[in-house]
């Protein structure tokens, strides 16, 4: 199958993907207890001012008249306004999107670069006491949450090096060097997880490469050993590594929420958080949306670079 059809199929495919995931969350939100309007009225506004509200926003139409009003914009590009400040979600989005990508694509830099060489280092030398230091490090990685690692990597550089990150936040074109300051304890505590868990990926795919034919006929030829392991295992190795790589950078998109609320990033995961906690539902469908569509693009361009990788591969 051509590329282009392949990219057709995966796109078209995002239809019902989105349609699902819309409705399961407009419907999770419909039955989360708590008046939006009251969150905005206060406990001094009235209930004839909130009623008002409530048709002028259409709030007291049924279940699914408000959800198909909702997809009726959605098809025309319009992602609503948001119920508290009336600012357009899209527009929100935009801004916050871009500074949760900068972190997620900061973790998954981090983790692969961290991760990458211990998993090849564990597995050429496997059982050693090297190899046993790097699964250890994998194991705890992967058990600690990233909010744990988070609260230790303030207090360590805050009381061993008295160093606070600084607040507020600009973008890496802006000011390279402030946003580094700002987003390397972040970008450290959402990647240590991933680089664990691509660290014990590696040296899994790296030992099954390892003891393939190919690999002893090319070690039997008197190959160097580096040439061994990085140009020819380490090629096929990459392809499990690569599938687990963009599935974090998917789940890291949508998992940064409590980084970002512990490091005051102006992000999509805490415009999601304050949206679910002000019953925001316009501010809700648009981070989830946009999150689910996000996700299924980063898959179909991995699905991609698996032929890059390895030929026999076809798209179908």
């Amino acid at each position: 199958m051509a590329i282009k059809e392949y990219l057709i199929k995966r796109i078209l495919a995002l239809i019902p993907l989105g349609l699902g995931v819309t409705f399961l969350v407009f419907a999770a939100m419909n039955f989360v207890p708590g008046d939006p309007v009251r969150i905005f009225l206060g406990i001094e506004g009235t209930e004839e001012l909130a009623q008002q509200i409530r048709q002028d926003l259409g709030l007291d139409r049924p279940f699914f008249v408000r959800y198909f009003s909702w997809l009726g914009q959605l098809l025309q590009g319009d992602l609503g306004y948001s119920l508290l400040t009336g600012i357009p979600v899209s527009q929100e989005i935009a801004r916050r999107f871009m500074v949760t990508m900068q972190l997620a694509l900061g973790g998954v830099l981090f983790s692969v670069v961290l991760a990458l060489p211990l998993g090849i280092a564990s597995a050429v030398r496997q059982n050693r006491s090297s190899d046993f230091v790097i699964r250890i490090f994998a194991l705890i990685g992967v058990s600690l949450p990233n909010f744990a690692v988070a609260v230790l990597l303030i207090l360590f550089f805050s009381l061993v090096f008295n160093w606070h990150p600084p607040i507020g936040f600009v973008h890496l074109w802006h000011e390279p060097l402030i946003a580094l300051q700002i987003l390397i304890l972040p970008v450290i505590a959402l990647g240590t997880s991933m680089a664990g868990s691509v660290s014990r990926m590696t040296r899994s795919a790296m030992l099954e490469v390892l003891r393939q034919d190919y690999i002893r006929t090319a070690r039997s030829k008197g190959l160097p050993g580096r040439l061994v392991i990085y140009r020819h295992a380490l090629k096929n190795a990459l392809i499990p590594v690569l599938t687990l790589v963009g599935l974090q950078l998917g789940y890291l998109l949508g998992g940064a929420v409590i980084i970002e609320q512990i490091f005051s990033l102006p992000g999509l995961g805490r415009l999601l958080l304050t949206g679910i906690h002000n019953r925001d539902y316009p501010v809700v469908m648009g981070c989830v949306l946009t999150i689910a569509v996000f996700f299924a693009l980063v898959n179909m361009v991995v699905d991609i670079l698996y032929t890059f990788i390895d030929p026999r591969i076809k798209y179908q």
